[in-house]
Parts: C-alpha cells; sequence; structure tokens
C-alpha cells in the first residue's frame, strides 16, 4: 500500500529533542522504582516510548475534542477494554433499552465476533474484554444503533446464546450436579450436547449482517490517531490491523543516572488539632509521630528522546482506512502539525501533583526530513561528564548536550545529502545564547512549534 502512495517532499520528519527534569518520577517499574537501562558502559534512567506515546495520543485527542488545534473536528480513537458498557450505554441512553439487557446484549455480539471477556463470575471484570482494543471513539454508538434496528432478530438470538453459554458451563461442573433453566433450554434446543464440556457447545453463529457492522465500526477508518500509531488486533483475523506511522525511542538520560529515595511524613490533621487545642488527653492513641512515612524515588537528568513520522505511511493509512487522496492529504498535513505539538508540549502524568513535571519544557528540539529515520542516540553513547571544564569535564548537561546534538548532527548532514536543512526550538534563554555561537550546524533557529515541520 505505502509504495502506492505518492509525497512530493522528504518521506520522514526526524525530531529529536532534549529536556530536563528535576526530582519527577513520570514512569515506574513494577516496584514503583525508576526504570533504567545501562548504556556506554553507565545506568541512565529511562522513560519509556510507551508512556510518551500514550501522553502525546491523549494530548492530540483531547485538543482535537475541545476544537483546539490543527485536527479539531477530525475522529480520534480510544483504547479500552470497555466496549461492551460503552455501547451498552449508548443503547440504554440513546435508544431507550433496560441497563441490564442493553449491556447483557452488547457483551454477547462484541464476543461473538471473536473478543474474549473475563470470568462472567467476577463482576469486575465480566464486561470487560481481556484485552484493550483501539477503536474509533463512536464505534460503541455505532454498535448500538446497529443493535437497535436489528432488535427483533438480536434479542431472542442472545438469549440463546447466553443460554448456550451457560450450558456449557453447567457441562464443565460436577457429575450430577443440577442444571440451570437456561442449560436445559439450551439442551432441549439442541445447542450443547447433554453433559457436554465448554468445548463441546454449539454456541449459536452471529447473524453475518451483525458482524459485518460491528468489524466496520471498530475498523480503524477515519480514527487520525490509529492512522499515526497503529493498532495490532489479533483475537479477530478479519479486522484490519495497521502499521503506525510514528516511531518512538526510549527517552534516556545522556549522563550517568542518579536517583534519591525521598523520605515522607504525612501528617495526620485530626491529631495535630488535638494537640494544638491540648485536648490530645482525650485520645487513648499514641500521638506521637506523623500520620504515616515512606519513601518516593525520584529522578533529575537531562534526556534525549527521539521520534520519527513516515508521511508516505501516514497517507497510506488514511487511504487505506477509507479517505479519498485529497482528504488524506488534508488529514495528514493536520495530523503531522499536531505530532509536532505534542511530541513538544506532552509529558506523562506520573506524579504530576506533586512533583509538577507536566510543566518542563524543553531546552532544544531538532527537526529536519530525510529519506530514512535518523536517530542521534550515538551521540550520548559516552556519558556526559558535568564536572567543570576546568577540571576535565564537560559542565552542565543542558548546554553539553546541546553542543553534542548539534555536533552529531551537523557530522552525519554533511555525510548524507537527504538530510534537509533543520529547524531549531528552545525555551531555555541560555541555551538561547548558545546557539547564536555555535556555527555550521545545519539548522537555524524558530520560535514555536508550528515552524518546526517543512
Amino acid at each position: 500500500m505505502t509504495s502506492n502512495v505518492s509525497f512530493a517532499g522528504s518521506q520522514f520528519l526526524s525530531l529529536h529533542l532534549l529536556e530536563t527534569l528535576v526530582a519527577a518520577l513520570p514512569v515506574r517499574d513494577e516496584n514503583g522504582s525508576p526504570k533504567a537501562i545501562v548504556y556506554g558502559g553507565t545506568e541512565r534512567h529511562m522513560i519509556t516510548s510507551q508512556a510518551r506515546r500514550r501522553a502525546e495520543r491523549v494530548h492530540k485527542r483531547n485538543r482535537a475534542n475541545a476544537g483546539v488545534g490543527a485536527l479539531a473536528g477530525w475522529s480520534t480513537g480510544v483504547r479500552t477494554r470497555e466496549w461492551a458498557l460503552i455501547t451498552g450505554r449508548a443503547l440504554a441512553s440513546a435508544h431507550g433499552w433496560d441497563a441490564d439487557e442493553a449491556v447483557r446484549t452488547a457483551r454477547a455480539v462484541i464476543e461473538a465476533v471473536g473478543l474474549k471477556f473475563g470470568d462472567p463470575g467476577k463482576k469486575t471484570v465480566a464486561n470487560l474484554t481481556k484485552v484493550l482494543l483501539f477503536a474509533p471513539s463512536d464505534a460503541g454508538a455505532r454498535i448500538a444503533a446497529h443493535i437497535h434496528e436489528q432488535a427483533e432478530e438480536l434479542r431472542p438470538w442472545t438469549e440463546k446464546y447466553l443460554a448456550a453459554q451457560a450450558a456449557a458451563v453447567t457441562g464443565k461442573g460436577r457429575k450430577g450436579a443440577r442444571k440451570s433453566a437456561a442449560a436445559e433450554a439450551a439442551e432441549a434446543d439442541g445447542d450443547v450436547a447433554e453433559g457436554g464440556s465448554a468445548a463441546d457447545a454449539k454456541l449459536p453463529k452471529l447473524p453475518a449482517g451483525t458482524r459485518a457492522a460491528v468489524l466496520a465500526a471498530l475498523a480503524p477508518r477515519d480514527a487520525i490517531d490509529i492512522a499515526l500509531y497503529g493498532r495490532f488486533l489479533a483475537e479477530i483475523p478479519d479486522s484490519p490491523n495497521v502499521d503506525g506511522a510514528v516511531q518512538s525511542s526510549h527517552a534516556f538520560t545522556v549522563h550517568e543516572a542518579e536517583q534519591v529515595d525521598d523520605f515522607y511524613a504525612a501528617a495526620d490533621d485530626a491529631k495535630l488539632d488535638r494537640k494544638k487545642n491540648a485536648l490530645d488527653f482525650l485520645d487513648a492513641a499514641d500521638d506521637a509521630g506523623a500520620g504515616m512515612t515512606g519513601y518516593q524515588s525520584l529522578i533529575t537528568g537531562t534526556f534525549y528522546r527521539h521520534a520519527v513520522l513516515d508521511r508516505v505511511k501516514l497517507r497510506a493509512n488514511l487511504r487505506a482506512a477509507g479517505m479519498a487522496a485529497d482528504e488524506a492529504e488534508e488529514a495528514s498535513v493536520a495530523a503531522e502539525a499536531e505530532f509536532v505539538n505534542a511530541f513538544v508540549d506532552a509529558f506523562p502524568e506520573a506524579k504530576k501533583n506533586s512533583t509538577a513535571s507536566t510543566g518542563s519544557l524543553p531546552a532544544l528540539v531538532l527537526a529536519f526530513e530525510g529519506e530514512r529515520p535518523y536517530n542521534y542516540a550515538a551521540a550520548f553513547q559516552a556519558p556526559i561528564d558535568e564536572n567543570p571544564l576546568d577540571k576535565g569535564g564537560e559542565g552542565p548537561a543542558g548546554p553539553a548536550a546541546v553542543k553534542r546534538l548539534l555536533k552529531h548532527h551537523a557530522f552525519v548532514s554533511r555525510r548524507r545529502p537527504d538530510i534537509t536543512s533543520g529547524r531549531l526550538l528552545t525555551y531555555d534563554p541560555l541555551i538561547d545564547e548558545l546557539l547564536s555561537t555555535l556555527k555550521d550546524v545545519g539548522a537555524t533557529a524558530v520560535t514555536s512549534t508550528e515552524e518546526l515541520t517543512a
């Protein structure tokens, strides 16, 4: 498909960014500790690409839904396990169905398409799919509308489907166990063999028209962020998967990692009020000490991260989803503008209230085009030594990383004629002064994210 889509300019837009975080924890491992990698023989802090991509995707979606930015008015996707609940709510609110029947029917229909659900005996997961499904935000409403239109056919189908399921579950129970009324009805209708197991269950087939309608609702269609970031759905082989147009690297510190385990003590307001008013004698409990104590890990450092947009792939994805060439071109231009904006502005929200990390701005953004992606992680294989220059070091990591990155870019640009002249954006006045002193860096300064795209 990609080869059938033409694009007049360079195929790949490469973005490189340096940012400094202080006492933050944007992403954690399973133990609540900062994620780390070993690179160049030293341990570095890491912010995973998954965390960054979600932050960027949600940033674009929220702006579009609020009518802000280049994607205002365009469709976006939602990644969730709750499609049966979303569809059920749409059936109840828009079509007047009983809430319980609506969810029950929605789950049966979506499950019959091929998606697996949680254990029906556990209320917390019974109506959740086992995998996250990235689909257009209006998919639930579209499925609900079809179910309502075909209610005369789907209501009896649902009862038959659920009865056959119940018969299968009963068949797996202990020998001689009493069958439920639904199981007995299913056996009487021949939907499951007497005493059959779950594997023997003959679940009624979902009507072909309904299956087609559900697949059409869940298909990527015109959801721009699915075209950008892609999706993979193995459970439904005939539902189209999308190879995303965006590549994202893990961010890592350009210097050796340094971690602080911060001890905190949380006060108990009621206890302190009693002490303040000399009423602590009324409470037999021990009033000494804090209400709660603990540790939290925090990281500080200058990070390098990289992402690339395949412009041809983006247009191919939108065309494959059904857009005409002119519409796909318009959507691609808007998507590129928002992709760049999100790359610069979006930030993972872990511990955002206690660290204010989402207010960080990059020290430098470098953007340029080429015939292939260019990742400049090699510029920081040797960790930056932040000792003063007169002691053999490179000084503070921020300015030192800017010098290294631009030196690396200039060197590569002289050997790769496909690389276009780059654009540089900074939000740091000291870096801005530094840029004015650097020569032949293969890039020019700009003052807005809009100017980072050619």
